[in-house]
């Protein structure tokens, strides 16, 4: 028994030296070796703890693997957060959610070589370059983290962000050379539509796009440049149907490849129990993209709700139908009067051409009798006495 005493207290040293950060965390952090990501790895977490700057971030231990700084008050990201000399080579998730940031500087993240995951979920950032005030539009930001596989965006921008988001976006993408990025999430940032069509095509590694509850109601975005997609989460968004552009646009992106299977979410979308909806149902039941949670779509006609797959619009059909015979139909017309107007154009050269002889004969008399009294018009004109003024 006294033996085993003696052996916690010997302990206690080593316990409370594993917790602790140093002197400069003022005990407000703890330290140590935990299970994180269902692995053993070196954890400083920072969490609740009413931080109002990043000083203490430049005293990391070297040993840190996983930093977990959340649900602080920081309203800027400084230059060189984790100090300007220490590399932390073990670095490889950053955590830096629900924060109140606004600003991140473009040199705020240095010594980040192999930070794999960032997490800034919850956030206030401004990123647009049209700011009245201030230009927090740093299209370099993330461009330190040259190996980073995750990118957390999840509500991550302020509120009634500009319209211009995706060229914000895209200007970062393309100058912070994210071209290891797999996973990127932009959930719950009031994004109705990308009107940079190619804001995701310089993320040639991308291959889940988190877009859910957002305000989207058409794929507006490129998606044919994604060569390595095999998720595209568009839950909760503004989808009353999906056009048929799109979905052809899905169809090539998935027929291109061989190895990689998209697989697409629509859960929780408002869709319409009208005839365009048909023809997405026809589309559910024959595209080689995998359909998530396809069973319980759902649409709404007036207060009624339906499955999407149990539904039947014989009148769409009738309407398809006669749409598509009409069509067939104006089209063989036009084809037909094209043609008529060539083989009557054509028949008319080659009349003018096997009567020039008698056409010559008739109009010879006309011109020699006009070409006679232009000439004597001449005449008259250059004998008449010169008017002056």
């Amino acid at each position: 028994m006294k033996f085993l005493h003696l052996l916690i207290i010997s302990l206690i040293p080593l316990i409370l030296a594993d917790t602790s950060c140093g002197p400069k965390f003022k005990g407000k952090c703890t330290c140590g070796y935990t299970t994180y990501d269902n692995s053993r790895q070196y954890v400083v977490n920072c969490t609740d703890q009413g931080f109002k700057d990043t000083s203490v971030l430049g005293f990391l231990p070297q040993e840190t693997q996983v930093l977990i700084f959340t649900g602080n008050n920081i309203q800027e990201l400084p230059w060189n957060v984790f100090g300007a000399i220490d590399n932390l080579t073990e670095l490889t998730i950053v955590d830096m959610s629900n924060n109140h940031i606004h600003e991140i500087r473009g040199k705020s993240f240095h010594h980040v070589i192999n930070v794999k995951r960032l997490i800034l979920n919850h956030n206030n950032l401004s990123i647009s370059s049209d700011d009245d005030e201030i230009n927090f539009h740093h299209p370099r930001v993330f461009s330190n983290f040259i190996n980073l596989e995750e990118l957390h965006l999840t509500n991550a921008f302020a509120d009634n962000t500009s319209a211009e988001l995706s060229e914000d976006l895209h200007d970062i993408f393309v100058n912070s050379n994210l071209t290891h990025l797999k996973k990127l999430h932009l959930e719950q940032n009031e994004i109705s539509k990308f009107r940079d069509r190619k804001v995701f095509c310089d993320l040639p590694h991308l291959m889940d796009l988190h877009l859910g509850d957002n305000l989207l109601k058409e794929i507006n975005f490129d998606v044919k440049c994604l060569k390595k997609l095999r998720f595209l989460d568009l839950e909760r968004n503004k989808f009353e149907y999906l056009k048929q552009r799109d979905l052809q646009f899905l169809d090539d992106l998935q027929n291109s490849r061989k190895n990689v299977n998209l697989t697409i979410d629509l859960i929780d979308n408002p869709f319409t129990c009208d005839c365009p909806i048909q023809i997405f149902k026809s589309w559910l039941g024959k595209t080689n993209v995998t359909i998530r949670n396809m069973e319980n779509y759902v649409c709404i006609r007036k207060t009624r709700r339906n499955y999407v797959l149990d539904l039947s619009l014989t009148r769409c059909k009738v309407n398809s139908h006669k749409h598509a015979t009409s069509t067939t139909q104006t089209a063989a017309l036009v084809f037909l009067l094209v043609v008529l107007s060539c083989v009557l154009l054509g028949l008319i050269v080659a009349l003018i051409y096997i009567s020039k002889d008698r056409i010559k004969t008739v109009l010879n008399p006309a011109l020699t009798q006009v070409s006679k009294k232009v000439q004597y018009t001449t005449i008259k004109d250059d004998d008449a006495p010169e008017q002056y003024v």
